[in-house]
């Protein structure tokens, strides 16, 4: 089975496997310490606690060695700064797969989840069959937004939204980018 890399190196970030007991103490706090920033837009955090994120951590390696979800921790200067995720939702087409992320507070505006998901995006197109990726958020959630709109990825019709944050607006906002649409050498001079 064609998996993606575990570690990616972008300079002074890095993408890499979360590993389940190592990372507990540090993803745990960057979560507590972000939850007002992400509370509007991911329902995961309404119920967050050290047990669930261990649960998080713990349900990784079988997902990733299953081939449908390859999570990583978002490093920074040697620091977890957020996390970022590949997957296959289910009941998607299999040619498709979703990418996602967040960030702690301090480490938006600097064009971290734009390299993050640009690294994904590259990664998902080594996978067979894989033709398209899509990023799904809250139309509201304008960061989350720019990053696949920096990438080149094509804004589809917005379509009624399947989980909601606090602050959703009870619409997706879907993003979508071909194989076809992805130049090589252009793809890796986009500027974050």
């Amino acid at each position: 089975m064609d998996l993606p890399q575990q570690v990616i190196e972008l300079g002074d970030l890095t993408l890499r496997r979360f590993d389940r007991e190592a990372d507990l103490p540090e993803l745990d706090r960057v979560i507590e310490e972000s939850l007002e920033h992400l509370r509007p837009w991911m329902s995961f955090v309404a119920d967050h606690s050290r047990s669930r994120t261990a649960e998080f951590l713990g349900r990784r390696h079988e997902a990733w060695e299953g081939g449908r979800e390859f999570t990583y921790a978002i490093v920074l200067g040697g620091a977890i700064v957020g996390a970022c995720q590949l997957f296959w939702r289910e009941g998607a087409p299999e040619n498709r797969r979703e990418l996602g992320y967040w960030l702690h507070p301090a480490a938006t505006g600097r064009g971290v989840a734009t390299r993050a998901a640009r690294a994904l995006v590259d990664q998902a197109f080594r996978l067979p069959g894989v033709d398209h990726v899509e990023v799904v958020h809250d139309p509201a959630n304008r960061a989350s937004g720019a990053v696949p709109a920096r990438l080149g990825f094509t804004e589809l019709p917005r379509r009624p939204a399947e989980r909601r944050g606090t602050a959703g607006t009870g619409e997706e906002q879907v993003w979508r980018l071909t194989r076809q649409e992805v130049a090589p050498a252009a793809w890796r001079l986009v500027d974050d």
